[in-house]
């Protein structure tokens, strides 16, 4: 009796600490909606001070993650998961690495909105739109995570063409203002880097909705990812 109420105990313990994973990508995903969001409304109220608070939020993200890492090592190394639990443990740690990604763009469009703050406003309805979108991409993948649900991380994984399409439009609108007036190169620059930041977001979104497919099917998705068409020019991702 007493090795059979140890097992259970230990089985328990092992339930208990995927949970603990869960809710911690949970929790890591949050923040980094919350991050995005702040930048978003930074650049489009050109607010220094929120820019500033974004900056510093990314450190809750990076902690997360360390902690989200210490706790796969601990379950890889002590439980020796097989299977099912193998993915899950793996796939949460892939998860964790997009979502850090995720939150360094976050960064980045708070640095860009200090600078664009500081020169005169151009019109890019589109940034807010496309924002709103990678957004909700996030939060339904991260749904699609916790329920195990591939039909819903699908779905995410074929809305990235939508933020591509979003972005190319808004690159060809800023480089329109810019032709039109080189005295909004500078901030149409700032914007051009903020959209694709915004662009690679989608990006990591869609990396975290094939993880799912692959924790729940032990498969990788068949197809190539879908792709808006590609702008006349490239941009770096500007990541700084």
């Amino acid at each position: 009796m007493k090795v059979a109420n140890q097992s259970e105990h230990t089985v328990k313990s092992y339930d208990e600490e995927l949970k603990h994973l869960n809710t911690l990508i949970s929790r890591m995903g949050g923040v980094v909606e919350t991050q995005l969001d702040g930048a978003i409304q930074a650049v489009l109220r050109r607010d220094p001070e929120l820019a500033e608070q974004v900056v510093k939020g990314d450190a809750k993200v990076d902690a997360t993650e360390q902690e989200i890492g210490e706790l796969v090592i601990r379950l890889l190394a002590l439980r020796q998961p097989m299977a099912v639990d193998l993915r899950h443990i793996v796939s949460a740690l892939k998860i964790a690495a997009d979502l850090e990604r995720f939150g360094d763009h976050a960064k980045s469009i708070a640095k860009r909105a200090i600078a664009i703050s500081q020169v005169p406003r151009i019109p890019a309805p589109g940034l807010d739109r496309m924002a709103r979108m990678v957004q909700a991409m996030i939060k339904d993948v991260l749904d699609a995570h916790l329920a195990g649900d591939t039909e819903k991380a699908i779905k995410v994984w074929r809305r990235d063409a939508e933020v591509d399409q979003l972005y190319n439009s808004l690159f060809r609108e800023l480089l329109t203002y810019m032709m039109e007036d080189p005295r909004n190169i500078t901030g149409c620059t700032h914007l051009l880097f903020i959209a694709k930041n915004v662009e690679r977001m989608g990006d990591h979104a869609t990396n975290i909705a094939e993880t799912v497919h692959y924790q729940v099917k032990g498969t990788k998705l068949p197809d190539e990812r879908p792709r808006g068409d590609d702008p006349s020019f490239a941009i770096a991702d500007g990541n700084g």
